[in-house]
């Protein structure tokens, strides 16, 4: 059988996936990798609302700064103004020019936010949510220190700051890349879910007497967990936190045990 046709097979006629267990193991790979990138879509979904929406509200942040510059490695403004503080759904604020608040007040303002931004006297800290130690495994820290002394701070104004902000747009490539970068954890995730289903299947396809192995039925269920991918990929589009793979797994081996009745029967000996 066709690679098309085992493609077709798994949308629509699930009496022809009892092929895919002859199918070469590399081929199944690839269409794992296909079911993976299938998947990485509403990551890459989500990741680019959350960037909007991190534009949408930095763009409102930066009207709330005053005009300023660099000297000497410290803010200073062009009229005497009080620090302040500004919360958005995403990012939290801080502009101090007076040197009132420190490091450990920026990173306390962080709780339900993607970044608390604090602009201080002597230095600019980026502080990231650390979910489980991850943002500490990529930076070190999660909180992001530059100082006033180097570029491209050193020349920094307010209004350069505003026309930097607006002006951003991501480069239309941006997608793309974050789909490839999500594909990674997507196929690791969906390769543990199948293998694990592919355990219980061949247990249940033993049970049932047919002559299977258990690349074959990990081979098998692989084409068998089209339908529950498109599926959990349109849920997860609108519900993020989703258990996905759940679904994959029960929907997965309901249509790999009607495939099972089409396995070869292991023959018991008659007296």
């Amino acid at each position: 059988m066709t690679f098309r046709q085992l493609i077709k097979g798994s949308l629509f006629h699930f009496e022809e996936l009892k092929s895919a267990k002859d199918t070469p193991f590399w081929k199944a790979i690839v269409y794992l990798l296909g079911l993976s990138l299938l998947l990485a879509i509403p990551t890459v979904y989500q990741a680019m609302q959350v960037m909007n929406q991190i534009k949408a509200d930095s763009l409102e942040i930066v009207e709330k700064i005053p005009d300023f510059k660099i000297e000497n490695g410290e803010i200073n403004t062009t009229k005497p103004e009080k620090g302040f503080i500004y919360q958005t759904d995403s990012i939290i604020l801080t502009f101090d020019p007076e040197g009132k608040r420190t490091q450990q007040d920026v990173e306390k303002d962080l709780i339900g936010n993607y970044f608390s931004i604090g602009l201080l006297k002597d230095q600019a800290i980026v502080v990231l949510p650390d979910y489980g130690g991850v943002s500490s495994t990529i930076f070190g820290d999660n909180v992001l220190k530059f100082s006033y002394k180097r570029e491209p701070l050193k020349s920094m104004t307010g209004n350069n700051l505003r026309n930097e902000l607006e002006n951003l747009e991501m480069p239309v490539w941006t997608p793309l890349v974050m789909l490839l970068a999500g594909v990674y954890p997507s196929f690791i995730n969906l390769f543990v879910t199948l293998v694990f289903a592919g355990i219980a299947g061949m247990i249940v396809a033993k049970l049932r007497l047919r002559r299977v192995t258990f690349f074959e039925c990990f081979k098998t269920i692989i084409f068998c967990a089209t339908i529950p991918a498109i599926l959990a990929t349109i849920i997860l589009l609108f519900q993020p936190n989703f258990d996905s793979s759940l679904l994959i797994t029960f929907i997965s081996l309901f249509i790999f045990f009607r495939v099972t009745h089409y396995f070869p029967k292991i023959e018991l000996p008659t007296n």
